[in-house]
């Protein structure tokens, strides 16, 4: 499949991982781009250091195309581009921040920008201040979430009709027959984060993976939306969060709850209980641990086989 997207990035194919904090390192970052996708370095949980550690590890590990994810809100963002353009990163995918802010910078170093929003507002401002391509992510998706909690299946179409630029759709995709439907919404790549969390490669701790893989439906829910939307695997911190928000308590109080280091605790060192487990609701039918390019693999034979199936239901 070529498209504007395997153009862009000049890969084989339209999947990209998503830049998972605690869960994409340069070891599924580099599985996924050797595999033909865009492997994604999640460098909003790294400090400076270890994102070059990563950088150059990945570099080593691949010949092939991969990006930096860079929330815009890390304290120290500037650091981290400085790091892109030291090290020749071609690609970088922004969110959680303005874009106009380094979008000119980014491109003026020769780098392709890739801003993830979920909102048409967001989806033109990236657009009008040069993003190369947008994420348009629904509310299905794990992790940081947009507060407008519009699905995949209504953002996607809408994000398509407003913007002129290609759009990649994510939240709720892990399958190819996801990735078809969303295709057929107009989008011209995926970018899927629960289904890679779920590989060799990941860097998620086993604890997480293992309780990902015993989730069912209704086992996430968007929480903590008086701070920043997020979508959580309900735990013992999910409950005090929950309860926490019946009482209906201060802003303040629910950054207290919240604490440092909620994300790394749950996430990269297992803690079950006290940790903050973000995740997809795709995590409900996620019952295997493969490597990452078996994974890609499984989805593009999946894609055709489905895309076959519907040329044969022509009206």
């Amino acid at each position: 499949m070529q498209n504007r997207i395997t153009e862009l990035f000049k890969i084989k194919y339209p999947i990209i991982q998503a830049g998972m904090i605690w869960c994409s390192g340069w070891e599924l970052a580099s599985a996924v781009s050797n595999a033909g996708g865009l492997g994604i370095i999640g460098a909003g949980s790294m400090y400076p250091e270890i994102l070059l550690e990563h950088v150059k590890k990945c570099k080593a590990a691949t010949d092939k195309p991969f990006a930096i994810n860079l929330p815009l809100l890390y304290p120290d963002i500037e650091k981290h581009i400085q790091t892109l353009i030291n090290e020749g990163v071609k690609i970088a995918f922004t969110s959680a921040g303005n874009p106009a802010t380094y979008t000119q910078l980014l491109k003026d170093n020769g780098i392709t920008v890739v801003h993830v929003i979920a909102n048409e507002k967001f989806a033109k401002k990236a657009e009008a201040c040069g993003a190369d391509a947008i994420v348009a992510e629904g509310f299905e998706a794990g992790g940081h979430n947009g507060r407008e909690e519009t699905t995949t299946i209504c953002l996607i179409p809408q994000i398509v009709n407003a913007v002129k630029i290609p759009v990649i759709a994510a939240g709720g995709i892990g399958t190819g027959r996801t990735m078809l439907a969303a295709m057929a919404l107009g989008a011209e790549g995926v970018q899927m984060g629960s289904r890679f969390v779920l590989s060799e490669e990941s860097s998620a701790h086993q604890n997480f993976k293992d309780a990902v893989l015993q989730s069912t439906d209704g086992s996430t829910e968007l929480s903590l939306k008086q701070l920043t939307p997020v979508r959580l695997l309900k735990n013992k911190f999910y409950d005090a969060v929950k309860q926490a928000e019946m009482d209906c308590v201060s802003k303040e109080e629910l950054i207290a709850l919240l604490g440092r280091g909620r994300a790394k605790k749950g996430m990269f060192e297992g803690d079950l209980e006290e940790g903050e487990l973000e995740i997809g609701q795709i995590s409900g039918y996620l019952k295997n641990i493969k490597p990452a390019a078996e994974i890609i693999k499984e989805i593009v034979e999946e894609y055709n086989i489905a895309l076959k199936e519907l040329e044969t239901k022509k009206l």
